[in-house]
């Protein structure tokens, strides 16, 4: 299939390697759908919502009350990955993985709520083992229900307070550097304030030692992340197109890629994140991300953004005449 795809990128009309990344890009969504003419069905975005017990803890700005007022933002359709999915032809999914609050019955929030957000890891693990096991089930249960209804290429958001935190040593956990490597400003610690947050996760990872990723997940994670781990590996079984976007739901991959390493194959990197550390998980990865806008927004509106340009990737492919179909001579 390789050959075959390459052998088709190769006698467009145009010089070898000229349409660069977009030839890269093409061959790797061929390669994924194991098609010579790929396509795009139905492309979605879950944002994955969730509250954290370590925010108790002062490693955010702001107050955990943001993360429901923002899942309400969502539905009302006034965030930044409300306005571009809208404006690139994107299917738009909201979960309540694990918000502290009890949203009104009617809205379009999917309700998977595990428990009213992960515990406080500087006293005790975020999560249970049944509880993080919950959720990654939970997450392959909506990744099936998307994939019933035809949709191909599914990508993750999230929104959590306090979520930069996990992501961090998760980061730390699995790729093994020093936490100092790890810990961002996430939505705004600077000078005094990320010296408190980086001394509150050295403490907490100081504290533990899992032993295996699921344990490491329970341990340091959240039941957004748990539940987008679950997703990963259920789009990635089901022959998906993962959209990967930024610093957090690249911390769900480096889990679910400890689980299953084949779920690297369906992954798609969407942009290199502003936040300290991504840099880093990029090229664990060996990935070659599409846009470096200076993003660190989360919410999967890095993913979004992307799109457009990977559905040029496949036009050209599919449509983009060959020298032979065109009549025109080919380079000695």
């Amino acid at each position: 299939m390789r050959e075959q795809l390459q052998k088709k990128i190769d006698l467009k009309t145009k010089p070898t390697g000229s349409l660069g990344q977009l030839e890269d890009i093409a061959m790797q969504v061929g390669l994924i759908q194991k098609t010579l003419s790929p396509s795009i069905n139905k492309p979605t975005i879950i944002v994955f919502a969730a509250d954290h017990g370590i925010a108790d803890e002062g490693v955010s700005p702001y107050p955990k009350e943001v993360t429901w007022q923002m899942v309400m933002n969502f539905v009302a359709g006034g965030a930044g990955i409300n306005v571009f999915c809208r404006k690139n032809g994107i299917n738009l999914k909201v979960v309540d993985s694990g918000v502290d609050y009890v949203f009104p019955s009617g809205i379009p929030v999917v309700n998977a709520k595990i428990s009213n957000g992960s515990r406080n890891m500087r006293k005790e693990p975020a999560m249970t083992i049944a509880e993080c096991e919950a959720a990654i089930q939970k997450g392959r249960e909506l990744i099936q229900l998307e994939h019933a209804a035809g949709c191909n290429t599914i990508g993750f958001g999230e929104m959590g307070i306090g979520n930069t935190s996990p992501a961090a040593l998760i980061m730390h956990r699995v790729m093994k550097l020093p936490i100092e490597d790890c810990v961002g400003a996430g939505a705004g610690m600077i000078g005094p304030a990320l010296q408190h947050k980086l001394n509150i996760l050295k403490e907490v990872s100081e504290k533990y030692n899992p032993t295996s990723p699921l344990e490491t997940l329970a341990t340091f994670g959240g039941l957004e992340i748990a539940m987008m781990v679950g997703a990963y590996l259920e789009a990635s079984k089901l022959g998906m197109m993962i959209l990967v976007d930024g610093f957090i739901t690249t911390s769900a991959l480096l889990i679910a890629c400890e689980m299953n390493a084949d779920v690297r194959n369906h992954c798609i990197f969407c942009h290199y994140s502003n936040e300290q550390g991504h840099a880093k998980m990029l090229n664990f990865f060996k990935a070659d991300p599409i846009l470096k806008l200076r993003l660190r927004l989360g919410e999967g509106t890095g993913a979004a953004l992307a799109l457009p340009i990977i559905e040029s990737a496949i036009v050209f492919l599919n449509e983009m005449a060959s020298f032979e179909d065109a009549g025109v001579s080919n380079k000695e």
